[in-house]
């Protein structure tokens, strides 16, 4: 079987991080890159090449595919990041690049959650009416801008750095921290910021379901964004099995 010579990792998030140091170990740091969006100013060291910034749509993709080439492209980005996995789509189409999705599995429904299940931001923003006005706003800085005009809530938000500016919210506490979070230290900060309500994107995976643990364990009502449909083609949802994937792929 051969080794793949060169893959692009669409990266930025830990299931993409994990799968970076996999693959340095297995073909060599000379073997692999990690793409990274540039959203996150300090991101955490990374093996092997890393770039930073977009590609100019689909062609620029394919176009670096085939300058670069790439001969395994594993989508590992967010499961929100519709754009670029429409774009990875069509870009290992048009270059002829064994392309995968590592997507992490959804969270499952348990009968004590109390979850009110939307289809967008959007709709988000307005079934917080009837809500706790203490709001846990877990959405991502590039969101925030949904909830700018809404009184007589307090936002509570986390991001990974200070934001340069002001955030596009009333009233709001901000915490500066990096995951992965416990659920033990979800919990406490509920019980601190008297948090009654969660606003957050139904990610799936192990990384965020520590404030899903937590609302339940509380009894808080979490306002749940679906997530996208997942791109099509094939599909892993740990890096270990995105490995395996690299390592068999012809």
């Amino acid at each position: 079987m051969p080794r793949p010579r060169n893959i692009l990792i669409l990266g930025g998030t830990g299931d993409a991080a994990r799968l970076a140091h996999l693959a340095v170990e297995a073909f060599g740091a000379d073997a692999v890159t990690t793409s990274l969006a540039g959203v996150t100013r300090e991101p955490r060291p990374l093996p092997g090449r890393v770039r930073t910034g977009g590609f100019g749509g689909a062609e620029g993709l394919a176009t670096y595919l085939t300058d670069h080439g790439v001969d395994r492209l594993v989508d590992a980005t967010h499961p929100f990041a519709a754009t670029i996995s429409a774009h990875a789509t069509e870009a290992a189409s048009s270059a002829g690049v064994a392309r995968l999705v590592l997507i992490r599995p959804p969270w499952r429904r348990e009968s004590t959650d109390r979850w009110i299940e939307v289809d967008n931001m959007h709709e988000a923003r307005y079934a917080l009416d009837g809500q706790a006005n203490v709001v846990f706003l877990a959405v991502g800085r590039k969101e925030l801008e949904q909830f700018k005009d809404l009184l007589g809530f307090r936002f509570h938000i986390r991001l990974v750095e200070e934001p340069d500016r002001v955030l596009p919210v009333n009233d709001y506490s901000l915490t500066i921290a990096r995951g992965p979070f416990t659920v033990e230290g979800e919990t406490e900060l509920f019980r601190r910021e008297k948090i009654r309500t969660v606003v957050a994107k139904a990610s799936g995976g192990g990384s965020g379901y520590a404030k899903i643990a937590a609302a339940r364990a509380l009894g808080v009502p979490v306002v749940l964004v679906r997530r996208p449909p997942a791109p099509p083609g094939p599909s892993v949802a740990t890096p270990e099995d995105a490995l395996a994937w690299l390592r068999d792929t012809p």
